[in-house]
This record gives structure tokens, C-alpha cells and sequence, in this order.
């Protein structure tokens, strides 16, 4: 406990809540969109289920270190003369987190365009098959994201400190702030279409982001051509500026009524499921 103390652990434990909370800002986009399907009595449980198991994963990988690092070692090679690549187990999760994110953001921004025109599953309107699948379906994909993103934010807290104590710490401030915000930023994004489609569109972004370090971390070349990583402030800078410009417009648009997009939960109240 003394070692919570030192300047150095001060320091350590406010940088990487700051870091984690950083991170995190994809994060809380991606569990508002998620959690919107489902009745609006059910979404903060959803979140708050969600994040918390996610919480817990994030400690349990930072006590198995050994087997994060693991992951990192490559378990498999592929040489020809058009691709070339070694993969481990951590570029194949953030590959195939990448591509979860490409197609559940792809398939939120068709639905909320097209609505459920001629898409049914098994029979049933969409709306009724998103909502019955319910707050386990949400908290699965919130968690199932998380894994990916805990990978990279747990190697990164490691690679600043190795007091483990300091990190879980960092940790489970960092959920708090993102349990108490992820309600308010959720209705905010809610209430404004526009800013739906730009967080699913940052959910592209970030998706593509994850496909390209995954394939870095591979050491991926096509067609002769390395596959280099994506430096992050980039894309955090064109989420920032791309919020801001989007905060003008809506203060130049007060009193214009805005566009309505398709809701899962609105949807379903139309065809009686809630």
C-alpha cells in the first residue's frame, strides 16, 4: 500500500485514467448505439452489466499478463508471392474485431436509413427480433468489443508502469467515469441524428484502424506492400474536429426540426413488441 502513495504512482494512476478514459471514447460510442435497440427502461441496465463484466475482464487480462503476452507470439505463417504475413492471436482479434465493427456499424446506418423494408429474419420484423434478444444480446457484443480494445489499452498501461495495483485502479476509476457519462452521452446522441451517423461512422473509422494494426502487428505485405499501423491521434483528431464542426452547424440550426432516423425501440412500439 505504501507504494500507492509516491509521486510516481500518483502520477502513473492519473495518466493512465486519463489514458483508459481516452481509449474509452469509442467505446462509449459503441454501447449507446448498441443499447439503443432495446426499451428505454433496459438501457442503462445494459450498459452498466456491460461495462462492469468488461471491467473485471480488464483486470483478469491484466493479472495474465503471461498469456496476453502470448498471444502476441506468432502461431502461424503465410508465405507466397502475393501476401505474406505472421499471424498471432492478437492481430487475428483485432482483425476479426475490426470486421464486427465495419459490419455492425454498416448494418446500424442501413437500418436507420432504410428502416425494415424488406428485411425480415425467420419471418419476424426486425424490431421485434432485436428487441427480444434483449439486455444478454447488448451486454454480449459490449463486452465482446471490449475485448478487443483491452488488449491494446492493457499492453499500453503495462509498457507505463508495471505497478498492477496502479492500473487496476486506473481501471475501475476509468469505468466509473465511463458508467456515469455513457447515460447522458447516450441520449445526447439519441436525441440527434446527425450525431448518430457520425459515431458510426468513427465506428468505421475505428474499425478499419483495427483491421489495419492488425494486420501491422501481423507484418502483413500484399502485393510487395507493407501494411503500416495507423498513428491514433489522427483518428482521435478527426473525431474531435468532425464533432466540432458538427456542434457549429447545430447551433446555426436551432430551430430547424431534425431529420428522424429509424429506432429499434421506436419501431417496436409501432408494431407492438414493447
Amino acid at each position: 500500500m505504501e507504494n500507492l502513495f509516491t509521486p510516481e504512482a500518483i502520477i502513473s494512476l492519473l495518466t493512465l485514467t486519463f489514458l483508459e478514459v481516452v481509449l474509452g471514447i469509442d467505446n462509449i460510442i459503441f454501447i449507446s448505439i448498441a443499447a439503443n435497440k432495446l426499451p428505454p427502461g433496459d438501457q442503462a441496465k445494459a450498459r452498466n452489466i456491460g461495462l462492469l463484466a468488461a471491467m473485471f475482464f480488464r483486470i483478469g487480462l491484466l493479472f495474465a499478463v503471461s498469456l496476453l503476452i502470448s498471444l502476441s507470439k506468432p502461431f502461424t505463417t503465410i508465405n507466397s508471392k502475393l501476401f505474406e504475413g505472421a499471424f498471432s492471436g492478437q492481430s487475428v482479434i483485432l482483425v476479426v474485431g475490426g470486421l464486427f465493427l465495419l459490419y455492425k456499424a454498416t448494418s446500424e446506418i442501413h437500418h436507420k436509413l432504410e428502416g425494415n423494408s424488406a428485411q425480415e429474419e425467420e419471418g419476424k420484423p426486425l424490431a421485434q427480433t432485436a428487441v427480444r434478444r434483449g439486455v444478454a444480446g447488448v451486454v454480449f457484443q459490449i463486452i465482446l468489443i471490449d475485448m478487443v480494445f483491452s488488449i491494446d489499452s492493457i499492453l499500453t498501461a503495462v509498457g507505463l508502469t508495471q505497478n498492477y495495483t496502479v492500473i487496476a485502479i486506473a481501471i475501475v476509476i476509468s469505468v466509473g467515469i465511463m458508467m456515469f457519462f455513457a447515460g447522458p452521452v447516450s441520449r445526447f446522441i439519441n436525441q440527434h441524428p446527425s450525431i448518430q451517423m457520425l459515431g458510426l461512422a468513427f465506428l468505421i473509422m475505428i474499425g478499419f484502424m483495427l483491421i489495419a494494426e492488425g494486420a501491422h502487428q501481423a507484418d502483413v505485405v500484399i502485393f510487395n506492400q507493407e501494411i503500416g499501423a495507423v498513428p491514433k491521434g489522427y483518428l482521435y483528431f478527426a473525431i474531435a474536429f468532425s464533432l466540432l464542426v458538427e456542434f457549429l452547424n447545430m447551433r446555426t440550426r436551432k430551430s430547424q426540426k431534425p431529420v428522424e432516423l429509424n429506432s429499434y425501440s421506436q419501431q417496436a412500439q409501432r408494431e407492438g413488441v414493447i
